[in-house]
């Protein structure tokens, strides 16, 4: 198929995107990485108006570390965000979920930015963001605000940006010492949508949890903080019984939806799974 007809503009500014979306609000479609949108594009699954294109912006561009925080561009390209020494010290948890990120050629275009806007419940880079206590920063041309993670996604494809407002950047606090974290996903084939998913962030101190933030994702409509699971583990040691209580509290915090790859029991299960294998190796790593 082909798309239906619209205009297409290439942004010369940071201002200039930000007054062509004030002017246009829904009817206006960013265009980054495109692996997204194209395909909905051409299935007509997105009809706009028109299509803004930001690429030239080196203002949305980069990876840098400032006082404590990680500022990501969401124009960084997946594979830059894999590469970043700036991430894979500071950052472990995103540059472990990052290999699970698609596949090479998608990784070289796709862009952070998008993956946080598109907020599809099978991405591996919200969950990160969710578990590493993220803010992003949205602009408009009544200025910018900054919106936590947490917050951010608020269902199916859906976030707390509004439709006059571009995600400038991602701001994530770095990891600190004593800080524990892994990265789990279950997919049919390496690169393949998650069936079930878990980004877990933790902070031990004496040996037992001193703060738990397991997020699921995939089996959901939106990255899920396991508040149950959280409060299972704290306060406790990483052993057996602290991880077989925690799979048990998964059925209190998740609902999944299921797909045509795995049934809702199947993949409440799956996550079950993963909560245990993640606390396992959380276990051995603050061990070494």
């Amino acid at each position: 198929m082909k798309p239906r007809r619209f205009s297409y503009v290439r942004a010369e500014s940071l201002a200039h995107a930000v007054r062509l979306l004030g002017e246009h609000g829904d009817e206006a479609r960013i265009l980054a990485g495109g692996q997204s949108l194209m395909p909905t594009l051409n299935m007509r699954l997105s009809s706009p108006r028109l299509l803004i294109d930001i690429n030239r912006l080196e203002a949305l561009s980069g990876i840098a570390l400032r006082e404590g925080v990680v500022r990501i561009g969401a124009l960084a390209r997946h594979a830059e965000v894999l590469r970043s020494p700036v991430v894979a010290r500071h950052l472990p948890l995103l540059a472990e979920a990052m290999p699970h990120v698609a596949h090479v050629a998608v990784r070289n275009r796709g862009t952070f930015g998008g993956s946080i806007a598109l907020a599809d419940p099978a991405a591996e880079l919200p969950a990160c963001t969710v578990a590493l206590g993220a803010a992003f920063v949205l602009e408009s041309a009544g200025g910018r605000r900054e919106v936590p993670a947490e917050r951010y996604f608020t269902g199916l494809y859906e976030t707390a940006r509004r439709p006059d407002e571009l995600l400038v950047e991602a701001l994530v606090p770095v990891e600190q010492p004593g800080s524990v974290s892994v990265f789990m996903e279950l997919a049919r084939r390496q690169g393949d949508f998650a069936i079930a998913g878990l980004a877990l962030h933790l902070r031990l101190a004496a040996g037992a949890v001193g703060d738990a933030r397991p997020v699921y994702f995939a089996s959901e409509s939106r990255p899920t903080l396991g508040r149950s699971v959280a409060e299972a583990v704290m306060g406790k040691a990483l052993d057996g019984p602290a991880v077989e209580a925690a799979a048990a509290a998964v059925e209190r915090d998740l609902a999944p939806v299921g797909g045509a790859h795995a049934s809702a029991r199947l993949q409440l299960h799956l996550q079950r799974v993963l909560t245990r294998r993640a606390l396992e190796t959380a276990r051995r790593r603050a061990a070494a």
